[in-house]
């Protein structure tokens, strides 16, 4: 099951570098939940990616992708979000590159709960504001904002994969959401 953007710099590894660096290293990620708040700045939305997998499956994501050699983990978030939501999202990345967790991934299930079927990987997780439009990456069917009661919601955390239902739990109690 593939849930993996295609790269918009495929030079910096190739596809045999990369299965080999991911069979002997952990990859470093960043994720994003993007949110838009009420004017008292709560969580009113929550941004997230329909897709199919290589099954057809379809499955809800979040916002995610590698961080580059020799890029910060600011320039990293901005390139993600811009490439999953689009140009004209406008996203309000944090003033501390603080995340609200970090998971990690592992090929196989652990105590963790976070899988990746083809690597070890450790993703530092932020909540992302966006004002501006989104429209959903190449390889997502749709971006649907749905309300945070909605997204935690028995129908809507059976679409996520790996553990990412649980990791947007974490991310709305950090937001200060607790329904």
């Amino acid at each position: 099951m593939s849930v993996r953007t295609p790269d918009p710099m495929p030079g910096w590894l190739s596809d045999d570098d990369l299965y080999e660096a991911r069979s002997r290293l952990p990859m470093l990620y960043v994720e994003a939940v993007p949110v838009r708040l009420d004017p008292l700045g709560y969580v009113s939305e929550v941004g997230l990616l329909l897709q199919a997998d290589d099954d057809g499956t379809m499955v809800r994501s979040l916002v995610s992708g590698r961080v580059l050699y020799r890029e910060t983990v600011r320039a990293a978030l901005l390139r993600h979000l811009e490439k999953d939501l689009g140009p004209l999202a406008l996203p309000q990345l944090p003033i501390s590159p603080v995340p609200f967790t970090v998971a990690e991934y592992f090929p196989s299930p652990s105590q963790t709960g976070f899988t990746d079927e083809r690597q070890h990987a450790v993703a530092l997780a932020y909540v992302i504001p966006v004002t501006g439009e989104c429209t959903p990456r190449q390889d997502a069917l749709e971006l649907t904002w749905m309300t945070p009661a909605e997204v935690l919601g028995p129908g809507v955390q059976q679409e996520f994969v790996g553990g990412r239902g649980e990791l947007l739990r974490q991310a709305l109690a950090f937001a200060g959401y607790n329904g």
